[in-house]
């Protein structure tokens, strides 16, 4: 199985990366987590081999004082040669500290500025186009006027890759009729399968399937005496057992856990090491 994929075709990325969503908070509109120990974090994955950090720029603390773009800028950059940092537009953040649709795909240029001013770029890496709410992917709805919106930012020379977050194969096929799709970002993981068909159409197409709560998101419970059995099979964590076994379910997946604690970044950059064998994999199945 191979470490690597090349994300878009021509960025190569270790599969396992890091989200960057629980840098300023523990919980969407929770309090601000200490800067310093964000900074940290970061620095630490980039020196274990992270070179794919996952971001955006509405990422903060409720209050708004930690934000996740700068607290990578401020302990990153200038930012190593290889490293790819994806971010996604779509939502904004409202008055009361929740989120809410961009209303007009004129609106996404605004929003990748943002983004490009915030992490201190020339040109975003990978920007998704994130849809619908929480609840999952607006089924029937069209993106196409947004994703054209993207596509042409990537035309600009603001964008290099597009990508795709909370959709469907549908949304999928008319994003691919507009641009290359370089990634498809969805909820996925081993205790929610529903993607399993979507991911097969990323790996016939050289897309990356990121999944953007690889270990539940805090709401899911990924803990079963199947994986427990696995686990101790290797000496492992359930949640270690539950990024290897993302990895193995497709080379086309990479996982970007993420977390604001150096010993839960340690520990889920260490799942890379673990090979599941064709009986664990029987045994998850």
């Amino acid at each position: 199985m191979s470490d690597y994929f090349r994300l878009g075709g021509d960025l190569l990325v270790n599969r396992i990366g890091f989200g960057a969503m629980r840098l300023p908070t523990h919980t969407f509109r929770g309090p601000a987590r200490d800067p310093e120990t964000g900074r940290a974090v970061l620095r630490r994955a980039v020196e274990l081999g992270v070179n794919h950090i996952d971001t955006a720029a509405f990422y903060s603390s409720g209050d708004g004082t930690v934000r996740a773009n700068a607290l990578i800028r401020e302990a990153l950059h200038p930012y190593p040669a290889d490293l790819v940092i994806a971010t996604k537009v779509g939502p904004v953040r409202t008055p009361d500290g929740g989120l809410a649709q961009a209303a007009d795909p004129s609106d996404l240029r605004p929003l990748v500025e943002e983004n490009l001013e915030t992490l201190g770029v020339d040109r975003l890496d990978l920007v998704y186009l994130r849809v619908g709410g929480l609840e999952g992917p607006p089924h029937g709805e069209s993106v196409a006027e947004r994703f054209e919106a993207l596509a042409a930012l990537r035309e600009d020379g603001l964008i290099r890759h597009p990508g795709l977050s909370n959709v469907d194969a549908d949304h999928l096929v008319q994003a691919q009729a507009i641009a290359p799709v370089a990634a498809v970002q969805n909820d996925f993981h081993a205790a929610k399968r529903d993607d399993t068909q979507l991911l097969a159409i990323c790996e016939k197409f050289g897309i990356a399937f990121v999944p953007f709560f690889p270990l539940g998101g805090g709401v899911s419970d990924l803990s079963s005496d199947r994986m427990a059995k696995v686990a101790d099979r290797h000496g492992a964590t359930v949640p270690q057992i539950a990024l290897a076994w993302l990895l193995a379910s497709s080379l086309a997946t990479l996982a970007i856990p993420g977390t604001g604690s150096l010993a839960h970044l340690e520990e889920n950059i260490a799942a890379g090491a673990i090979t599941l064998t064709g009986e664990d994999l029987a045994e998850l199945a």
